[in-house]
Order: structure tokens, then sequence, then C-alpha cells
């Protein structure tokens, strides 16, 4: 071979070098994590996870040997920094805390938004303090369990009902009295009686297992703040994954919306998936009585973002204004009646 054929032969593997990176570097992901915290709020999800419905969509979509990991998580912190970081590529949050990681990633790769709302469910805080009856009535003797200080969309609904008690320079009177704790463990502190955590703001199924104990009873209804039906979780992602995965994340909304669609259609398959799934010892009908509760309702549509926004805007939380729902949701559900 002369070296003009040699040079050439040069140039055409150094062409298909590039090619081939260029081709690997466009290439999407086929598997995706996905993160959910505890409760059947998440119901949803764990259907995408046992009827495999990523894979299903993903395999349409021509995306080779997909895969859904999905992890469980006791708190929001771990999990937002998870996803910014890019070791999850969807996480389950409250709107508080979506809005808190919209303004601090807005306008960077990573900038996160809501692909679709969870579900909607009564958030009680409980007590087994008999001289607790409303918010007003706590005091350093109360410890008060919620998954995340601060942070959770328990932490901020109790803000907003202590602004709403005490006035809005007091909206943080209460947050001497909370404690961050895990759902599960939350509960069995309650129910056990002992030590110094008598309180509990929490959802079901774990509201109902505490109601169930004589002598304890409700103080607050998220309701009394939001109103009927606010959103309690979302699922999230990044800007970053949604534009270089477009297909994967397709096939995540298609699959996420069969399941919530499976979940509405048939309440009864789907109590049945949550009690495998979580090895509850729950009966069926009792798994259904939460279901058909008139204040539970899963849907894709987010409900009451803007009163969470509206709040955080006030005692300055967020830097970036929010002029509608719609910023911080990725736009396949901008046809939705959110708000």
């Amino acid at each position: 071979m002369d070296k003009r054929s040699k040079y050439v032969a040069t140039l055409m593997i150094a062409a298909t070098m590039v090619v081939s990176v260029a081709a690997a570097a466009r290439a999407e992901t086929a598997n995706i994590k996905i993160a959910r915290q505890y409760g059947i709020i998440y119901l949803p999800l764990m259907l995408m996870e046992h009827d495999k419905l990523f894979e299903k969509y993903a395999a349409k979509e021509g995306l080779q040997n997909p895969s859904a990991e999905f992890t469980q998580l006791g708190g929001t912190a771990i999990m937002n920094d998870a996803l910014i970081s890019g070791s999850l590529d969807f996480a389950s949050v409250g709107a508080p805390a979506l809005a808190k990681l919209w303004d601090k990633t807005k306008g960077s790769p990573s900038e996160v938004r809501g692909m679709a709302a969870i579900s909607s469910m009564p958030m009680l805080l409980n007590t087994r303090d008999p001289n607790v009856h409303r918010i007003r009535d706590f005091t350093s003797k109360n410890k008060i369990a919620m998954n995340a200080v601060k942070v959770s969309i328990y932490a901020m609904v109790l803000q907003m009902a202590a602004a709403k008690e005490f006035g809005i320079k007091n909206y943080d009177k209460l947050d001497v009295f909370t404690v961050s704790l895990p759902h599960p463990e939350a509960t069995q502190a309650l129910l056990s009686g002992m030590g110094e955590i008598d309180s509990h703001f929490t959802a079901p199924p774990y509201s109902y297992q505490e109601l169930a104990k004589p002598g304890i009873h409700t103080v607050l209804n998220a309701s009394d703040v939001l109103g009927p039906h606010g959103s309690i979780v979302l699922v999230v992602s990044t800007k970053r994954f949604r534009e270089q995965n477009p297909k994967a994340y397709k096939a995540m909304f298609n699959a996420y919306s069969e399941a919530m669609k499976t979940l509405n259609q048939n309440k009864e398959y789907a109590a049945k998936v949550y009690i495998e799934m979580t090895k509850s010892k729950e009966s069926l009908d009792a798994v259904l009585k939460i279901l058909n509760d008139p204040e539970t309702e899963f849907t894709l549509t987010p409900k009451s973002t803007m009163k969470y926004v509206n709040f955080m805007e006030e005692i300055g939380l967020l830097k970036n204004r929010v002029s509608s729902w719609k910023d911080l949701f990725f736009p396949e559900i901008h046809d939705l009646p959110g708000n």
C-alpha cells in the first residue's frame, strides 16, 4: 500500500471512530432509576414496577433490553441530591420540594421539573396527647414526627397552618416541635405509647393504622389548609434526562399513564398488588377502604401546586418567580386542568 492509500485509509478509520463516538454519545439509556418513599400514596409507581410497564413501552420505542430499577427511600433530602447528581432519573417528591428544586436548578442542565402528579389523600396530623386538639395546643412536651422536617410537604402544610393560626411572621412557630422520621418508624413510635414522639403528620395507610387505636385522634387535616384533593406527591425528573433520552422519557410517561389508568379502573387489582409488593398484613377490604375514600384521588393532574408556591414566595423561600404551575412541569401535561 502506497503512502497515499495509507493516508486515505487512516482518514477513513478516524472518520469511522468519530461517527462511532458521536453515535455512542447520542445513544439513549434503556435503563432508568426511579425512587419512591413509603406508603400507598405511591401505588401507581408500584403498579408500574409490578407490571413491568416501562419495559413494555421502552421496547415499543426501540430501546434494547430496557429495565426500570425502583428504589425505596425514607427521606426527601437524599432523593433530591440523587436526582440532581444524576444517580436517579425520576424521583417522587411533594410540591414544595419540587418548587425548591426547580428554583435551585432553574436554567441549568439539571433543572428539575415535574412529570405528573401521583396522588391526593388525606394528610393527617395525629396525636395521642389528650390535651392537644388544635395546633395551638402543642407545647415543648410534644414531638411531631414527619418524614423530613423543613423540606417535606408535611412540614410545609404545618407551616401554612401555623401562619394561618399565629400570623405569617410566626409561620415556623411549630418547627421546634418537629423531628424527622420515616413514616413506618414514626407510626410504630406513636402506637407504642412510649417515648417522646407523641404525634405524627402522615398519610394512608399509616394514618388509618394510628386512628384505629383508642386514644389517638386527629389535630389537623391538610385539606383544612389546602382545600380538597391537593396533590401530596409528584413524579419529577431533570431537563437533562428528558432532552438526552426522549424515547426513555416518553416510555416512562406512557408506562406511568397506563399504571394510573389501571389503578382507577381496577382498584381491587391495585389493592392486591399493593399488599403483595409491601407484604402488608392489611386485609384487601382495608386497602380498598383507603382507595375508595372520597378524599383519595390518583391522577396525573397536579392540584394546589400554586398554593404552596405562593406561600413559599411570601416567606422568601424562592428566588425565581413562578407565574403558573406549568413553569414547574414538563409540557406533556400542560393540557391538563392543573393549578
